[in-house]
């Protein structure tokens, strides 16, 4: 498959308090159409600011982001971000919401309400359109955020820690609902996300993140087979997947605890 998504020799450095932070140093990674890739790693290790800069919401320092071959320069819109907070409209009905991004391209309010109402069936949510955010569970409220994200049609999903906020059992249905959703539509995504069974369960390729600065310590692909169901997370071959990831994970876990240690006591 032909590359979408690309990072070249990217180094990106902000200011904090006065001192230069190197949040990712001479990151490269390629990333192909159709592909779901995680990227997991210590808090701090640069797996959100590669996001932004695919994204677009930022600029590397040095180096390059491109989506099909040309310079990501600003807010990407073939790029969609979906967060770990859900940033629905309160005010606005599950279906006014996902028709906020089909609105602001200027389509009449017919085709809105087909195209919303395609996507709320998509992510399951049919017999829900005209509810309000506060009416609905927090994997319901992540599920029309993935469907206002989808509403937008972007060719790239990224996605911060989606589900990190969900109990472990809607966390669950949620990532087999990624997983329908991404065969279905045939979508590129990549995945944050701090948890390697979430890792395994969804990425065709686990990107493992160094401790500060961000760099990638190893790409691992993932050969189990799909669905990764119940059966397939109790094998062991998974298991002994775990195990290799946690290896590569572990030190820079370590790490990451010594650097924060030390960053507290110097203030």
């Amino acid at each position: 498959m032909p590359t979408i998504l690309s990072a070249q020799q990217v180094t990106k450095s902000y200011s904090s308090s006065g001192t230069d932070v190197v949040a990712v140093l001479n990151l490269s990674l390629d990333i192909e159409e159709g592909e779901l890739v995680c990227m997991l790693g210590a808090s701090g290790c640069g797996k959100s600011t590669m996001l932004n800069l695919f994204a677009g919401f930022t600029t590397p320092s040095s180096g390059r982001v491109l989506l099909r071959d040309r310079p990501i320069a600003g807010i990407e819109p073939r790029c969609g971000m979906v967060f770990q907070s859900y940033a629905l409209f309160p005010w606005k009905t599950v279906r006014q919401n996902v028709e906020f991004p089909l609105r602001m391209r200027g389509l009449a309010r017919s085709e809105r309400r087909a195209m919303a109402d395609f996507f709320i069936d998509l992510v399951q949510l049919d017999g829900f359109a005209d509810h309000y955010p506060a009416e609905l569970s927090g994997g319901m409220q992540q599920r029309v955020t993935l469907a206002r994200c989808l509403a937008a049609d972007p060719e790239v999903l990224l996605m911060d820690e989606p589900f990190a906020a969900l109990d472990a059992m809607t966390r669950q249905v949620m990532q087999d609902e990624l997983l329908r959703i991404q065969r279905q539509s045939g979508k590129t995504i990549v995945f944050i996300t701090h948890n390697i069974d979430e890792a395994i369960v969804l990425g065709h390729r686990i990107v493992v993140m160094s401790a500060r600065p961000g760099r990638i310590r190893r790409i691992i692909p993932n050969p189990l087979p799909q669905p990764r169901d119940i059966a397939v997370q109790t094998s062991t071959a998974f298991a002994d997947l775990k195990t290799e990831i946690w290896r590569e994970v572990e030190g820079e876990v370590a790490q990451h605890i010594v650097q924060s240690r030390l960053a507290g006591s110097a203030q």
